[in-house]
């Protein structure tokens, strides 16, 4: 199967969910710097959502640019991983409206980690669909970057648990920077 109009369908999905984080922010009481202060949580989660989402949309537009052929696993998959990051809207409001406590962090971090188990059984998927596409072999070669997003987010949710619950949504935005620099490391190690 082409990969087009898949890819536009993934493209649609990310554009309803920003859009649907976008109309969540909920608005200023008072038309004053005051009460956009009190706003303050509700926009940093809604900045990092927007990151997630603009990384995840990255990560697949680049990794689609080579995909040649695709199965109803890949499919299938991405449909799960969609219907799971979908749910980025709910646990962006969940955590601003509940900024300090665990369990709404918590399943913020738990979307992320969901998202990369999906993403590396995707990508296995791939690999088996297309093994004569040598870029696509190369570029799936390893799955550092989501190894090390699962990491740092588990390490935040320790973190999180027995000290500072933000810890775990500070990790999800360590783990995207870390998608873009972990890969640069290791290949000058």
């Amino acid at each position: 199967m082409e990969t087009e109009r898949f890819e536009a369908l993934i493209d649609a999905i990310l554009a309803i969910i920003i859009t649907v984080i976008v109309l969540e922010i909920p608005l200023a009481s008072l038309g004053s710097w005051e009460s956009l202060y009190e706003l303050r949580y509700d926009f940093f989660i809604y900045a990092i959502s927007f990151i997630v989402c603009f990384n995840f949309w990255n990560y697949n537009n680049n990794l689609f640019n080579i995909v040649n052929k695709i199965d109803p696993n890949v499919i299938w998959t991405m449909g799960i991983t969609l219907f799971v990051f979908s749910l980025l809207p709910y646990f962006t409001i969940f955590v601003g409206e509940n900024f300090y406590l665990f369990f709404p962090q918590f399943m913020y971090g738990l979307l992320f980690l969901v998202t990369a188990i999906l993403s590396m059984l995707i990508g296995k998927f791939l690999k088996e669909t297309d093994p004569g596409n040598i870029a696509l072999q190369l570029a799936l070669s390893n799955h550092y970057p989501l190894y090390w997003t699962i990491i740092i987010v588990l390490i935040g949710m320790v973190i999180g648990y027995f000290i500072f619950p933000p810890a775990i949504i500070i990790c999800c935005l360590i783990s995207i920077v870390g998608v873009w620099f972990i890969p640069k490391l290791i290949n000058v190690i």
